[in-house]
């Protein structure tokens, strides 16, 4: 059997101006990167025309650490709403360097549901997260020169100074560091540290602006610290947003490539849904919507995470609203939640696919509580066994959702035209708007509170005194209005990545909230998320190699 790499190198790309024309575009209105990949400029963006498109969110149940595909489904059923007459496009994320040399590999799909160049894709891609890596660490060297300055000085408190420094890795011993050792040339010494690009309010900033007047207002509105005299100060006190927006000029226009079957995807930002709002671009989404009449999207991780922040901040920022959501489940994460140790998911164990059954349960209820109709989509693997795929379809057709067994990663489109049916004829029904989880007006802790109790299942939130401090900050700045993007493990409906399937019984703990006014929202992070992951014992880098031809192997 062919891996992901080799079934990619051994398709036949289109010349992405061919992909264009799909979708009405001629050769002027793109600026190439190559044979296969082109910017598409924002005049492509009519509003009226997306709000007659239908937007289609793939989300999934609480994964395995190797992820239930959920961008491997979303090519899928882009590629089976094409081969039933859909003029569809497909809108991801950008995939990080951290998951591509860690633990969970690329973000492009896989078998014959991929998108392609996938070498390309996954390293390094148009450079959109270098140009973020860069403008958020020149804000950080606006801030050191600041400090250190005799002239136009601002006063800053370099003890209160929360903007750290970013890159696209992941590096453990970058969490904790001091700069500005080496003498009174060198800087100021402060504790500070780095997050992964993926954590960067700079790539969150760019997946909810509208258009570059918008980048540049939220780039000036990051908040950075205090002065000595306890006054806030932002990032357009520094003078830093012209040169951070022009940083990222290209950045901000959405990247076309094709799938395995020549179906135009644009993708475009990457943010994480467990530490960010793991969704793309507002303006990569409203572009697809204006150029196709389907668009199939996915948000990250869990329904509890990717979903709940693409609807409760994303669409309600950009006024968009999905018509279906697709729930992607697999048997071997529905046996991890039974009880099946991850050394053994390969084993057949209807009784644990069926003890399992209740983590999907809860996530169909948070979908259907934001007013959504959604469908489940099993993704076949080749060990799952017949009696356990009918355990899934009995559940689901006790819970009155349709079902679909879709083979994409092994027929691609063909293998999802069962599932593009059923989406298409839920997504053209439905009419109503979704009904977000809480009011953006309502109290921080309230809508902490929400989510927490609603989506993931607690009993209340617990706050340390870093936390209440820091509720305190966020009032006195004003900014108490902004949505909660709660940075939680994927791997629990808690924030213990211990407790699977459905705990029950279980609080969340809030240990601090840290501010994003320039994205606009605020981050509670519960439990001990961190914000720069690390690499595993056997980083996945180990396998990736480069010939003499420069044909790159080990990617998955």
């Amino acid at each position: 059997m062919n891996t992901d790499i080799q079934i990619a190198q051994q398709a036949k790309l289109q010349r992405i101006s061919a992909i264009a024309e799909k979708l009405g575009l001629s050769d002027d209105q793109l600026e190439p990167y190559g044979h296969y990949k082109a910017k598409l400029p924002l005049s492509l963006i009519d509003k009226d025309k997306a709000k007659q498109s239908k937007l289609i969110l793939v989300t999934a149940i609480s994964p395995t650490p190797a992820g239930e595909g959920k961008t491997t489904m979303s090519i899928g059923l882009a590629q089976g709403l094409h081969k039933i007459g859909k003029k569809v496009s497909v809108v991801l994320r950008e995939p990080s360097l951290g998951p591509v040399f860690g633990i969970k590999g690329g973000a492009t799909g896989g078998g014959y549901s991929q998108v392609l160049p996938m070498e390309d894709i996954n390293l390094h891609f148009t450079g959109d997260f270098s140009a973020v890596e860069k403008a958020h660490n020149l804000l950080a060297a606006l801030i050191d020169n600041n400090v250190q300055a005799k002239k136009n000085n601002l006063g800053i408190d370099p003890r209160t100074v929360v903007w750290k420094r970013v890159m696209d890795m992941n590096d453990r011993a970058l969490r904790h560091t001091i700069v500005g050792l080496g003498g009174t040339a060198n800087g100021v010494p402060r504790e500070t540290g780095f997050d992964i690009t993926a954590a960067s309010e700079i790539m969150a900033i760019l997946c909810l602006s509208n258009d570059p007047a918008d980048l540049k207002a939220r780039l000036g509105n990051i908040f950075v610290g205090f002065t000595y005299d306890k006054k806030p100060v932002y990032a357009r006190d520094l003078k830093a947003q012209g040169a951070m927006a022009a940083l990222l000029k290209d950045a901000i226009k959405p990247n076309l490539v094709q799938t395995i079957e020549g179906v135009p995807a644009l993708i475009h930002g990457g943010p994480f849904a467990n530490i960010a709002q793991g969704t793309n671009t507002v303006i990569a989404t409203r572009m697809g919507m204006s150029l196709s009449d389907y668009v199939v999207t996915e948000a990250g991780f869990g329904a509890d995470l990717g979903a709940e922040k693409f609807l409760d901040i994303k669409c309600q920022s950009a006024g968009l609203s999905p018509k279906a959501v697709v729930l992607v489940a697999t048997v071997r994460a529905l046996k991890y939640h039974g009880g099946q140790s991850l050394k053994e998911l390969s084993a057949p164990n209807p009784a644990a696919v069926s003890r399992g059954l209740e983590n999907l349960e809860k996530h169909l209820e948070n979908i259907r509580s934001f007013g959504l109709p959604a469908v489940v989509a099993i993704n076949r693997f080749t060990q799952d066994t017949e009696e356990e795929i009918q355990l899934i379809r009995e559940r689901c057709q006790q819970q009155g959702v349709k079902v679909s067994l879709a083979e994409i990663w092994a027929k691609g489109g063909e293998g999802g035209t069962e599932l593009a049916e059923l989406v298409s004829q839920l997504a053209d029904a439905q009419t109503a708007p979704f009904r977000p989880q809480y009011d953006w007006k309502d109290s921080v802790k309230d809508k902490i509170n929400a989510v927490a109790t609603r989506i993931y299942g607690a009993d209340g939130v617990d706050y340390s005194a870093q936390a209440e401090k820091d509720l305190r900050r966020i009032s006195k700045l004003g900014l108490e209005q902004l949505p909660v993007c709660i940075a939680k493990t994927q791997k629990s409906l808690s924030d213990d990545p211990k407790l699977l399937g459905r705990p029950s019984g279980f609080r969340i703990s809030i240990r601090e909230i840290e501010i994003a006014a320039g994205a606009g929202f605020l981050v509670p992070i519960s439990g001990n998320m961190m914000r720069m992951p690390g690499l595993p014992a056997e980083p996945a880098a180990n396998a990736i190699d480069i010939d003499a031809e420069g044909n790159i192997s080990g990617l998955f």
